[in-house]
């Protein structure tokens, strides 16, 4: 098949061959328009694939056709051209309606009003019939058609020329719009609603498109009931669109979902034509209001202490690593504030079970839990295809991301500058297979910032990710351990006596519906009273500083501002912003010195406290710590204590911890991390040289309070 056959079949365009030309109606112009199904006067050369109609003259060869179709950008004169004869063939294809389509258009529910102020029409394009819906630009002027094929052939969808970018349909009624407004799926529900005397609008392009451009055109005062398709592409974009409203300061929004009698795919002409039921029904019974709104009312000042009181009942202890997951997530409903938690620790420690057990508290549509996942995989499950533009878009803005298990470190990477905020909008490169086998490159846009968890066994973090992180490890102290067997087996004894219990707790109700009324206040940032008790209380804390700690103290204002949001109704106000006061600075730094050992040095707690209480402890033991005097006789030096050995650092471990530590796991996991951080070298035994001893570096490393973590 030569080139230009192929091209016109992906195109859709019937074709006929005959003494080697290529014969088809002509796609320029409604030169054709009258003649029978099989005769047209565009031809093709199979050899050449230049081509001629021989009635309207026009002439071209492939790449002219494909900029034709906009599959090129089109030159800026052949835009002209365009836009010039645009109201000639929206004339032409308006005079070209049939009898037969006007019927078809009554029976959708169309009025001869609507019909004609809205010139639908009848035309032949890309070789077909169709009916011809003419979409104007946000300045009035034709710019392309709607193209719904002729129902006695076919029921396809289309628009002339292709490639065209979305419009609204259409900016007058959006324009003009005084009280209420109607956003429907489709042109067809839009002419129905019309002609029913509701304003109406929808876009071109689909229920998922909804451009952050349009939004400054939506009047803040008037109210907009959404209406899309019953389908989950439909339910989607309606939230989409409700959304982006939201967003533009909109108050009155309200979304309609249509009754099960339309069926899962069913759509307001559904509704209205086939089910005949009453419009008003669509404002009042099958509308609510978007976001729903919450009694803030019977809300009280609350602390950190009660949150954790209320996890208590599927998170035993760990109060510190509760109160960090719980707040960082909370953060998550500010603009620029999010956080990101490492939970890095052994296995069957519960480092997943504590981020899952706080998401649970959350709205489901804010939360995006995978397990491992490769670049591609996740770009293309929480991306949406940008047509226009040939791109992905993956808004991950106001998202809460977990990870349970470790993704492909080439993930990581292209998530750092979302991990560190460097940019709203990130543009990345993924690789795809193509059709042919070959390799084919997209273009990714990640917008917003999420809040990020890892869960992860492997204990080796990159020190790019370790400075972007909070770094936890849930606490394996025996009494944590014992509750947490009774729960288990609570929990397997009757998991629906279990689960109805966690569900029905007033307070974790009350607690859910807390979060959800501060996501609706929307909160764009916390600003803070006192800067200067900041930087009084952190210098304090550290006689030296490192570059690390500039984030670090980042990560204590984005607590505070979490401290603040708990409590939001009951701190001052201005608008979009929030004022945190000195309590909430004093909790925050209170909570920060239960985790901070080991965020210094990037390090998960669990392996900074192998360091403080296993590997310091065994040093600093009696006679533990004298390397000797190397001038002593030969008899002696035996008795030279040069480092410690991996036995002793897993002896020490059992003792301790009451489980054992693999040697392999010490070996290629914990004593890595401990030398990349400086704390500690490695260095062959003098006694033995297969042995590698351990020697601490930091002696005096300060001491913290680990008893609740």
């Amino acid at each position: 098949m030569t080139q230009i056959e192929q091209y016109l079949t992906k195109k859709g365009i019937t074709f006929y061959i005959s003494n080697r030309e290529i014969i088809t109606r002509c796609l320029f112009s409604d030169c054709d328009s009258n003649n029978k199904d099989n005769e047209g006067h565009l031809y093709f050369s199979l050899e050449t694939g230049q081509y001629n109609c021989k009635k309207c003259n026009t002439s071209g060869n492939i790449i002219t056709l494909k900029k034709f179709f906009g599959d090129n950008d089109l030159p800026s004169e052949s835009k002209k051209i365009l836009k010039s004869n645009m109201i000639k063939i929206v004339k032409k294809c308006q005079e070209s309606l049939t009898p037969e389509i006007i019927s078809y258009l009554y029976t959708r529910g169309l009025t001869d009003e609507v019909i004609g102020s809205h010139r639908l029409g009848y035309g032949s394009f890309y070789g077909k019939d169709w009916i011809t819906i003419p979409i104007t630009d946000i300045d009035g002027n034709y710019s392309f058609f709607k193209l719904r094929q002729d129902p006695k052939s076919g029921d396809e969808k289309t628009t002339w020329p292709s490639g065209i970018k979305a419009q609204i349909y259409d900016w007058d009624s959006l324009r003009f719009a005084k009280d209420k407004l109607i956003i429907c799926e489709g042109e067809m529900d839009a002419l129905l609603l019309k002609s029913k005397g509701f304003p109406c609008i929808t876009n071109t392009h689909g229920a998922n498109t909804a451009k952050e451009d349009w939004a400054e055109h939506f009047k803040k005062e008037i109210e907009y009931f959404i209406c899309y398709d019953n389908d989950n592409a439909g339910k989607t974009g309606a939230l989409k669109m409700a959304n982006l409203l939201l967003k533009n300061g909109c108050s009155k929004i309200n979304i309609i979902t249509l009754p099960e009698e339309v069926g899962e795919k069913g759509d307001v002409g559904d509704y209205v034509v086939k089910l005949k039921l009453p419009i008003e029904d669509l404002f009042t019974k099958y509308s609510r209001s978007f976001p729903e709104k919450i009694d803030t009312s019977k809300f009280k000042e609350m602390s950190i202490d009660d949150v954790c009181k209320i996890l208590d009942s599927v998170i035993k202890k760990d109060d510190a690593n509760k109160s960090i997951t719980f707040l960082s997530m909370l953060n998550t409903y500010t603009e620029e504030s999010q956080m990101n938690v490492f939970f890095n620790a052994p296995s069957s420690t519960g480092k997943s079970h504590i981020p899952l057990s706080v998401i649970r508290l959350f709205p489901k549509e804010d939360v995006i839990t995978l397990a491992y996942c490769s670049p591609t995989a996740f770009f293309h499950e929480n991306g949406s295809y940008d047509k226009e533009r040939d791109l992905l878009i993956v808004d991950l803005s106001k998202k809460i991301l977990c990870f349970t298990d470790m993704p492909d470190t080439s993930l990581i990477s292209r998530l750092r500058p979302i991990l560190s905020h460097d940019e709203k909008e990130t543009h990345l490169k993924i690789t795809d297979k193509n059709q042919k086998g070959g390799n084919k490159t997209k273009t990714v846009i990640i917008i917003g910032f999420p809040s990020v968890y890892f869960c992860s066994a492997g204990l080796r973090v990159d020190e790019q990710e370790s400075t972007r992180f909070i770094m936890l490890s849930p606490s394996i102290e025996h009494d944590k351990i014992v509750q947490g067997i009774q729960q288990v087996i609570s929990k397997e004894s009757d998991q629906e006596k279990f689960m109805f219990e966690v569900n029905s707790n007033p307070e974790r109700i009350l607690l859910m519906e807390r979060i959800r009324a501060i996501k609706q206040e929307n909160i764009f940032d916390v600003k803070i009273e006192n800067p200067d008790l900041i930087e009084e209380m952190f210098i304090k804390d550290h006689k030296s500083v490192k570059p690390r700690q500039q984030r670090d103290i980042k990560k204590i204002i984005y607590l505070i501002k979490s401290f603040a949001l708990l409590n939001l109704w009951f701190r001052k106000r201005d608008s979009g912003y929030l004022w945190a006061t000195e309590d909430d600075i004093k909790n925050a730094f209170a909570l920060w010195s239960q985790i901070s050992y080991g965020q210094d040095y990037g390090l998960a707690p669990y392996i900074f406290e192998i360091y403080t209480k296993i590997i310091l402890t065994i040093w600093n033991e009696s006679g533990k710590n004298d390397f000797g005097d190397f001038s002593s006789p030969d008899d002696k030096k035996e008795e030279r204590k040069t480092g410690i050995s991996r036995r002793e650092i897993l002896n020490k471990h059992y003792i301790i911890y009451g489980r054992p530590l693999s040697s392999l796991y010490l070996r290629q996991n914990i004593l890595p991390q401990l030398e990349q951080a400086g704390l500690i070298a490695q260095e062959k035994s003098l006694s033995d040289g297969r042995e590698m001893l351990v020697i601490p570096l930091e002696i005096e490393v300060e001491s913290y309070n680990t008893k609740n973590i």
